[in-house]
């Protein structure tokens, strides 16, 4: 059987809300609930979902096993400051399905999605945890 835990980082208002609904027979099924549950979220719960989610370049001392290996452990000063910029700017975290790429790489997204709107920031990131539960579901 296919659980919340084996997909979600911590116990978060989605998380709660779509183990609430479950068991769930296959992984389609509960991925279809966490994409269904997330227009259900209040403002307050989707920052506390995003805010959950480890940091992007985070000291790897302070990543769960399944983040360090989906982040690798080397760090970047820039991503660092980068997600200081990000967080000041939105009130949340910023979440991106990082799927292997280089951390260079995350950079760059990091500094594109910096242009953008709140709202279209909030969407983003909460369709980036569903990417990556749907990824370590599969794996």
């Amino acid at each position: 059987m296919t659980t919340v835990e084996d997909a979600l980082e911590g116990t978060t208002p989605l998380a709660q809300k779509v183990r609430a609904g479950g068991p769930y027979g296959s992984t389609e099924a509960l991925v279809a609930q966490m994409r269904a549950v997330l227009p259900e979220l209040t403002e307050e719960e989707k920052v506390q979902t995003l805010n959950a989610h480890p940091r992007i370049g985070e000291d790897p001392r302070r990543l769960s096993t399944r983040s360090l290996r989906e982040q690798g452990g080397d760090t970047l000063p820039e991503l660092e400051r980068l997600n200081a910029d990000y967080e000041q700017r939105f009130g949340f975290r910023f979440v991106v399905f990082v799927n292997r790429r280089p951390k260079s790489e995350i950079v760059e997204v990091l500094r594109r999605r910096l242009g953008r709107s709140r709202a279209e920031e909030m969407e983003e990131g909460l369709q980036a945890i569903v990417d990556i539960a749907e990824d370590r579901l599969r794996s």
